[in-house]
């Protein structure tokens, strides 16, 4: 019976163990966008939602225009849209020498048997002063491939932020032009596991100037325990 019920126990992991490898997006007549991306590998109703959130986030990267118009669709055809945009700004300014180009990176950055964290990194440059860097952390219940809010990552939101509060702190103790005072303390949108904790990260513009740069810090893991509803590490 307990040979059973442990090979039951195995195979149940064999069926929701999700694997990754990167993958590069080719297409024809493209010479201005590089994307080389983490694919699920396993379960087809856990990958496909993990794949799904990941295209989703690349094609708000390359998307031109109001970000409430992004809609999921293939990679190839938002890299396809995007040398279009640029076609036709080429059209529009003939005498231009600005080139566009993108540049997107990911990778698995924390996984377990309960959560899946990726970090998307982009590079946009659209002929601006300076392009813009971004990035991205998407946490998945490894179980399901269901995408996790992060309100949902934490059983005690307050007790958490509180203490995030003394690491934000820490982080910008040398650093100036910090945009909200340390009365209205917000979380980021960015916040993921890591091999070195529960990591936060305030991309560039979000809470200060172009100067500034990306803010970023990191809670080890025997501190937010408490706080976590994933306490699987």
């Amino acid at each position: 019976m307990f040979f059973f019920l442990f090979m039951l126990f195995v195979a149940c992991n064999d069926e929701t163990k999700t694997s990754f490898s990167e993958i590069n997006i080719p297409l024809e007549n493209n010479n201005i966008v590089e994307i080389n991306i983490p694919e699920a590998k396993g379960n087809k109703t856990i990958t496909n939602h993990i794949n799904s959130e990941i295209s989703r986030t690349v094609s708000t990267s390359l998307h031109i225009g109001d970000p409430d118009e992004v809609v999921l669709k293939p990679i190839e055809e938002s890299v396809e849209a995007f040398n279009t945009e640029y076609d036709s700004f080429k059209h529009d300014f003939p005498e231009t020498n600005l080139i566009w180009e993108a540049q997107i990176d990911g990778e698995v950055i924390y996984q377990s048997p309960e959560i899946i964290s990726i970090a998307i990194t982009s590079y946009v440059n659209t002929g601006g002063a300076h392009g813009l860097l971004n990035i991205t952390f998407l946490n998945f219940e490894s179980t399901t491939g269901q995408k996790i809010q992060n309100d949902k990552l934490m059983n005690n939101l307050e007790g958490f932020k509180a203490l995030a509060k003394t690491y934000f702190d820490k982080s910008i103790s040398e650093k100036e032009s910090i945009v909200f005072e340390s009365d209205t303390f917000q979380l980021p949108a960015n916040i993921a596991y890591s091999e070195s904790g529960v990591v936060l990260l305030y991309n560039t513009y979000e809470i200060a100037p172009y100067s500034t740069g990306i803010i970023e810090f990191a809670i080890p893991f025997e501190e937010a325990e408490p706080f976590l509803v994933f306490n699987n590490f």
